[in-house]
């Protein structure tokens, strides 16, 4: 069968630093499905990318598989550090892990599942900051914008979580509460229990394609309260569900042809909206989806007369909220 479960983010971004202990949260991964009855597992493939060139054994970093939490099994010491940045001196080196994602338990080896996610790791030498020197938005929110990708039609689900597994475990006399800012009906909702976003109800992208929250989140240290805010935004990814429709409802042309019309004169049009694709590249593909027949039992006019097939991109707007489509001319 088909995998249906996926990732609605393509990549994750976590600081690791010298020193922090073993079990140590880093990030919570989610993963969304493609029907009720599937269960997320998550994987770790045994290996981390330095760079192009180069992979090292992941002695480091494990994840939940039920829950998707990635975090520390061993402590990264100066050596570790040394090692993983190629002891090239600077204070920072970037790894990468992928994450994939099965609908059963992994087996063994089984790292070429096509459902993956990315993970960059700095691993920063030197050891974590102290919680008072960080910036509101540093204990917020990591540096990753807030941006998803939830496929049309699919069940609900939780895609992701505010609240910072590391700095959680780490400024734990720090209050840090989060809200979700949006306009009525949206269909997403704040937990402020596990601090989870869910998407409450199947979308639908020909209705809407992107929908712009805002993340708000309150600090307090004793007396003093910081806040932030940034934009928390959801694509709608299309599946092509909705069938090409005609303006006017008819589906054929007449040309009427006079003598001594030159070569490339247009005789007739006929367009043709769907509210569905938008132009997908490369061009050909779109072309291959549509066509443009003339029919006839007379081979002269087969000889003479072609369609030529155009598109481009338009915006439909159903309920206000702008959404791309695609008008083909013959």
């Amino acid at each position: 069968a088909a995998l249906g479960l996926y990732f609605p983010r393509k990549e994750y971004l976590e600081n690791v630093y010298i020193d922090e202990p073993a079990g140590m949260p880093l990030l919570r991964i989610h993963a969304l499905k493609d029907s009720h009855e599937e269960v997320a597992h998550f994987h770790l493939c045994q290996n981390l990318i330095i760079s192009r060139a180069r992979s090292h054994e992941n002695n480091w970093f494990q994840i939940r598989e039920k829950t998707g939490l990635l975090y520390l099994s061993k402590s990264l010491e100066r050596e570790d550090f040394n090692m993983l940045s190629v002891g090239n001196g600077m204070p920072l080196s970037k790894v990468m892990l992928y994450v994939f994602l099965s609908s059963h338990p992994f087996q063994e080896k089984e790292c070429d599942s096509a459902t993956r996610t990315t993970v960059f790791l700095s691993l920063i030498n030197a050891t974590a900051p102290a919680c008072s020197s960080l910036t509101a938005r540093q204990l917020c929110f990591t540096e990753m914008d807030l941006s998803f990708h939830i496929k049309e039609n699919k069940p609900p689900g939780t895609f992701h979580q505010l609240q910072l597994p590391s700095v959680h475990h780490l400024c734990q006399n720090l209050s840090i509460s989060y809200k979700l800012l949006a306009a009525e009906g949206v269909p997403f909702r704040y937990n402020e229990n596990t601090t989870s976003v869910r998407v409450t109800q199947r979308l639908d992208r020909e209705e809407r394609e992107r929908y712009e929250l805002i993340a708000k989140c309150t600090v307090r240290e004793g007396f003093r309260e910081m806040q932030v805010e940034v934009p928390f935004l959801v694509n709608v990814l299309d599946e092509d569900d909705s069938p090409p429709f005609l303006p006017n409802g008819t589906d054929t042309a007449d040309a009427v042809v006079e003598f001594n019309r030159k070569e490339g004169t247009v005789l007739s049009t006929l367009t043709v909206y769907d509210a569905d694709t938008t132009p997908i590249y490369p061009l050909e593909s779109s072309r291959r989806k549509y066509t443009g027949a003339i029919i006839t039992d007379d081979p002269w006019i087969s000889e003479t007369f072609r369609v030529e097939h155009i598109f481009d991109e338009i915006h439909f707007s159903p309920n206000g909220s702008q959404v791309r489509g695609t008008r083909h001319e013959y």
